[in-house]
């Protein structure tokens, strides 16, 4: 259990009792309690890898990273958040056995044009798409860095940046992004302000005009 409140800013490094891990992807929610679970950690440098980290690994933060009280072949050794599948024309929805699906990646096929294939036509041309996704315990959700944050009157009023928890990892409050390059700004939202949290979304509970009306601070301008 976390000892004081935490910001968990998407993006930010990740890093073990012994060295670097990798960086904040994702957060998985239990909304039915509104409690952050666990966190996607990207570690990969060039292809994407993840691991599903149980919060309880996390300490309290230090300038800005998030600490993991295990050493860095530990965190490896957790589960692994990625999930692959094919879907044919048709197909919409990802369906994986003790797993719901989380953030969705879909690799488009590439195209062959005609000559490409010598005259042939395209026939035999394996029409499937395939898509990577993130395997989040079942009746869970994910957030990203960028999930939207939808108003009342079903406006998007910005992109989520970060949460913030307390000592019994239950969210408290859910920082958004609002503005574009050099005007961007930060408003924190209470959770008693967020009507649903879902995967890739978050519905806050005031009209478009009320989030404006809050106050924001500038944004850390970061790359990445």
């Amino acid at each position: 259990m976390l000892a004081s409140t935490m910001r968990l800013e998407l993006g930010t490094s990740v890093r073990c009792t012994d060295g670097h891990l990798g960086k904040l992807a994702d957060l998985v929610v239990d909304p039915r309690v509104g409690r952050v679970t666990h966190l996607v950690v990207s570690t990969g440098k060039v292809l994407r890898t993840t691991r599903l980290v149980p919060l309880g690994l996390t300490e309290p933060e230090d300038g800005g990273e998030v600490r993991l009280h295990c050493t860095v072949k530990e965190a490896r050794a957790l589960q692994s958040a990625e999930g692959f599948a094919c879907l044919r024309p048709g197909e919409i929805e990802v369906e994986d056995r003790g797993w719901d699906v989380g953030i969705e990646h879909v690799l488009v096929p590439p195209y062959y044009s005609e000559g490409d294939l010598g005259g042939y036509g395209t026939a035999g041309i394996d029409d499937t798409i395939s898509v990577v996704y993130d395997r989040i315990p079942k009746g869970e959700v994910e957030i990203r860095r960028g999930s939207l944050a939808v108003s009342s009157d079903d406006k998007v009023v910005g992109a989520v940046e970060a949460v913030v928890v307390d000592g019994d990892n239950a969210i408290t409050h859910v920082v958004i992004e609002r503005g574009r390059l050099w005007n961007r700004r930060n408003v924190t939202i209470p959770i008693a302000d967020v009507s649903r949290v879902e995967t890739d979304s978050v519905a806050i509970g005031l009209t478009k005009l009320e989030v404006r009306g809050l106050r924001s601070v500038r944004a850390r301008h970061r790359l990445g």
